[in-house]
């Protein structure tokens, strides 16, 4: 089918959906080769339409996550997560718009890193640590708690705060990132983050989130910024605008991986600490694959044991070193290691 007949139907078929008679028809569904609805990357996907009714289909046109896909494909270049298949159905001169939806999961396991310690340096024990990013030799920190949320540049040699900025009493701090000598910090429920110049502490302007109501971590690749929001998804956002443009969903070969926390970009991957877990996984920025994670349970026995001790949350990497560094919300140590495939 030419591309013209293609932009006609689908035309047709948001006008019938718009005046309600699209909506009220349900001759055909989409049937697959999917088991329990879910497929893995690079398999083959095998479409067809269920006509109980043995009307006479015309033309049928389909679309995964709205790209044109044929009725036998191989997922590749494809969002891994819940995608959704939409069918336009031609018969005696009419069209019919079908959905379902499947899961694509990655078609290998994660590979599983370990970890050496290479030096510790001190960390202020009372910091509720959310976000952690090295900025022109500086390491900048966000903590959290309300009547305790901070923006910090600190010398992470010796723990010095060199500069500092307190939220107001209703925020909560949480992740932040540097881009072009802007930090952007996240609050967690107000909807709303903060960004400041990076020399001054001066807070520039606010802005507020879109489809994600929660601000969790925050991380960025040098030309755009990525969000998440305590789920399984990560969004993209204009730094101009701080709209949110598309996202990604973190799956293995399992499932979702939800409650992603702390966003770190490192070497084209998107590191994530994961809520109430002693780990991070490495994610594929571009389909949402869960590549790989690193056990860091053991660090928790390294540090200050206290009744306020919580998990590890935190993850920077420095492109002076070209090491990573982790610590945990209300940790007295900052760990510089270096990340050991087992």
């Amino acid at each position: 089918m030419n591309m013209f007949k293609y932009l006609t139907l689908i035309f047709l078929a948001t006008l019938l959906s718009n005046c309600g008679e699209g909506a009220l028809k349900k001759n055909f569904t989409i049937k697959t080769n999917t088991t329990n609805n879910t497929i893995a990357l690079k398999e083959q996907l095998v479409l067809s339409i269920s006509n109980p009714k043995r009307l006479e289909i015309e033309s049928v046109m389909y679309t995964l996550n709205g790209e044109p896909i044929s009725e036998t494909a191989t997922l590749e270049q494809v969002k891994l997560g819940q995608q959704e298949i939409k069918a336009l159905v031609s018969f005696d001169g009419e069209i019919e718009t079908v959905t379902h939806t499947i899961s694509i999961v990655n078609n290998d396991a994660p590979k599983v890193f370990s970890y050496e310690i290479i030096n510790t340096y001190p960390h202020d024990i009372t910091s509720y640590t959310q976000g952690l990013e090295f900025y022109k030799g500086n390491l900048y920190e966000s903590t959290g708690q309300k009547g305790e949320s901070k923006l910090r540049k600190v010398n992470y040699k010796t723990g010095e705060v060199l500069e500092n900025a307190d939220l107001a009493n209703p925020y909560f701090g949480e992740g932040l990132t540097v881009l072009d000598n802007k930090i952007y910090q996240l609050t967690w429920q107000s909807g709303k983050g903060f960004v400041y110049n990076a020399d001054t502490f001066e807070r520039i302007s606010t802005f507020k989130y879109g489809e994600s109501t929660e601000g969790w971590g925050i991380c960025n690749d040098g030309k755009q910024l990525y969000k998440s929001d305590g789920t399984e998804k990560i969004r993209t956002l204009n730094p101009e605008n701080l709209v949110e443009t598309d996202h990604i969903q973190v799956y293995t070969n399992k499932g979702k991986i939800g409650q992603l926390n702390e966003l770190e970009w490192i070497n084209g991957k998107i590191y994530a600490n994961i809520y109430q877990k002693n780990g991070v996984v490495i994610i594929n920025p571009k389909n949402g694959a869960t590549e790989a994670v690193i056990d860091f349970s053991p660090l928790k026995k390294e540090v200050t044991q206290h009744k306020g001790l919580d998990v590890l949350n935190g993850i920077a990497y420095n492109p002076q070193t070209q090491t990573i560094f982790v610590t945990g919300k209300r940790w007295d140590k900052l760990f510089e290691v270096k990340v050991i495939e087992k």
